[in-house]
């Protein structure tokens, strides 16, 4: 475990991860409910809409709303991975070199799982890879 981090920072930790994912949890529920309302059943058919116009909007409320769901359960998932460290006394370790995540860091975000430096390699090489 992070030898930096002490009880009060951890619990403060803690509960940040908390309190987001409890907005997370609220935010894809009502992206499903928004969903739910669009389906095709409840709405007017895409070829029934007024013009291609309207048409092009609906499909890109539900692409927007796809995204938006998809990066709240990543986050989600992060969260979780960031609690089982924690209960693991692996938190706030880098999980690439094995060196403590700055406060700071972690502090901005809670379920940080690398060091700057190793964060900014993973990022480099995926964007090398999705080239």
């Amino acid at each position: 475990m992070n030898q930096a981090l002490n009880h009060e920072q951890l619990a403060s930790l803690r509960a940040q991860l908390d309190a987001r994912e409890v907005q997370l949890r609220a935010e894809v529920r009502t992206l499903a409910q928004e969903a739910a309302e669009a389906t095709p059943t409840t709405r007017i058919p895409r070829e029934m809409v007024g013009d291609i116009g309207d048409q092009g909007e609906e499909r890109m409320r539900d692409a927007l709303r796809h995204a938006e769901r998809e990066r709240d359960v990543m986050e989600l998932r992060q969260i979780a991975d960031a609690k089982a460290r924690m209960d693991q006394d692996r938190y706030g370790e880098c999980i690439d070199c094995g060196q403590s995540i700055p406060l700071a860091r972690l502090q901005a975000q809670p379920f940080s799982e690398r060091c700057l430096a190793c964060q900014q390699r993973f990022e480099k090489s995926r964007q090398t890879q999705a080239l």
